[in-house]
């Protein structure tokens, strides 16, 4: 899936990204400040989420349920070593039947098989994404 979108077309790719998910684990490719976070509120809007708690930067996990389902978002920006994650349980994470959005993804790779998505997104401009979804 690739498309090209606006802020104001963001709950529209997030329900494209749904509709086309075949995994729960959502891996999250793009630079700082592209809309990584926003998008994967919209997605958790649209899973019924409604108390979003912000980018986990500090926290690295922020843990979400509804009486249907639980969902994980991580942000591993602050993680410098792989083995880190072995301290937050991030395996666990894993195994849950739950949605898990990884923000940051090149140091969980060890611990991911390939029944995972990729999105990357790249600014084209200060009102225009493009997102690939594999």
């Amino acid at each position: 899936m690739i498309t090209t979108y606006n802020l104001s077309e963001i709950s529209q790719v997030a329900q494209d990204i749904l509709n086309n998910l075949e995994h729960k684990i959502i891996l999250f490719n793009a630079e700082m400040g592209s809309g990584k976070t926003t998008l994967i509120k919209e997605i958790l809007a649209l899973l019924g989420i409604e108390e979003f708690e912000g980018s986990p930067t500090f926290s690295i996990v922020n843990e979400y349920s509804t009486p249907n389902r639980k969902a994980f978002h991580f942000d591993l920006y602050r993680i410098n070593e792989p083995e880190e994650l072995y301290d937050i349980g991030f395996e666990d994470y894993l195994q849950n039947d739950a949605y898990v959005f990884i923000e940051w993804p090149e140091h969980a790779i060890t611990f991911l098989d390939d029944n995972v998505h990729t999105i990357t997104i790249v600014v084209d401009d200060n009102e225009s994404r493009t997102l690939t979804m594999t």
